[in-house]
């Protein structure tokens, strides 16, 4: 007799996924997909060929796909969409081979080699260079292999925790009288938001550009931002997002936050929330698209201000 499929629970299918909640529940009404099964309590229960096309949505919204778009589309044209954009990545990115024996120490849980061979990669190339040439598409890559079930999730805790302990230590060896200088920044995610990876990418430019940063890690809520910004005398505050939170109550936290911060202080959102694809230049966010915008901003930022 064959196995009945496993059935995930809605909780299960947000942390396998990284689509939250109310974003299924949404889709549910919206687009009729996904469309769950109830279990004997009457609860939402995912079959795996919708949590696996639900995989393949979640890594399309974070290269910029809209929802719309997606959520209706067959799992041939999702995974053609996908293809597209991979063969984009290699051809503008690092080229596999560079990436690979940082994804071979992981899969393997040498954590010391895979710290040691972090640590050399950015003192070969430099803090700069080697957050953007190396620790953003490898974050990428594993984040990839992670929603194709090529790793498992307390590897991808692994990478992070690695990465963020080199990064760390590459900040801390900032000369101190680099960054006497402003902006002053205050970097945090959202409630919700638990991927900090951004946020610490974002601090190390903006450390060598100078900038004096105060991080909050990750989950601040709204009013403990603002009282920090005036406590820190911020001129800029940050955020980073991975896509994990809706779009629409990211908006509303984006629309709220900047009505209760100075119009002075500038508001800088990074990352792959739809909802900042769909945000005005004149609603006083700043979206930046990708970390090598970082710099030019801040040139513009201190230009306005000489």
């Amino acid at each position: 007799m064959a196995e009945s499929p496993v059935l995930l629970g809605i909780t299960a299918v947000e942390r396998d996924t990284g689509i939250s909640k109310d974003s299924l529940r949404i889709w549910e009404r919206r687009y009729q997909f996904p469309q769950p099964l109830r279990d004997a309590l009457g609860e939402r229960a995912y079959p795996p060929e919708q949590v696996a096309k639900l995989r393949l949505i979640k890594r399309l919204l974070d290269l910029g796909h809209r929802a719309g778009r997606l959520v209706p589309a067959d799992v041939g044209s999702l995974q053609s969409l996908l293809d597209q954009a991979q063969q984009q990545a290699r051809l503008a990115g690092p080229a596999a081979a560079e990436l690979q024996p940082f994804v071979d120490a992981l899969r393997v849980h040498d954590v010391d080699g895979l710290r040691r061979m972090l640590a050399q990669a950015l003192l070969r190339s430099g803090l700069g260079e080697g957050v953007v040439s190396l620790i953003a598409p490898l974050t990428t890559q594993v984040g990839e292999l992670w929603m194709r079930g090529e790793l498992q999730v307390f590897e991808e805790h692994i990478y992070s925790e690695s990465v963020q302990l080199v990064l760390r230590q590459a900040i801390q060896a900032v000369p101190q009288l680099a960054r006497a200088e402003r902006p002053r920044v205050l970097l945090t995610t959202l409630p919700g938001e638990q991927h900090g990876l951004g946020l610490l990418m974002a601090e190390a430019l903006l450390a060598l550009e100078g900038c004096q940063c105060l991080s909050l890690g990750v989950q601040t809520p709204l009013g403990d931002i603002v009282l920090a910004a005036a406590a820190h005398r911020s001129d800029i505050v940050a955020l980073s997002f991975s896509g994990y939170l809706a779009a629409g109550p990211v908006a509303e936290a984006l629309a709220e936050l900047r009505g209760r911060l100075p119009a002075a202080l500038e508001l800088w959102a990074g990352g792959n929330s739809a909802a900042l694809q769909k945000r005005s230049p004149h609603t006083g966010l700043l979206h930046i698209a990708d970390l090598a915008a970082i710099g030019p901003q801040l040139q513009r930022w201190r230009a306005g201000r000489a």
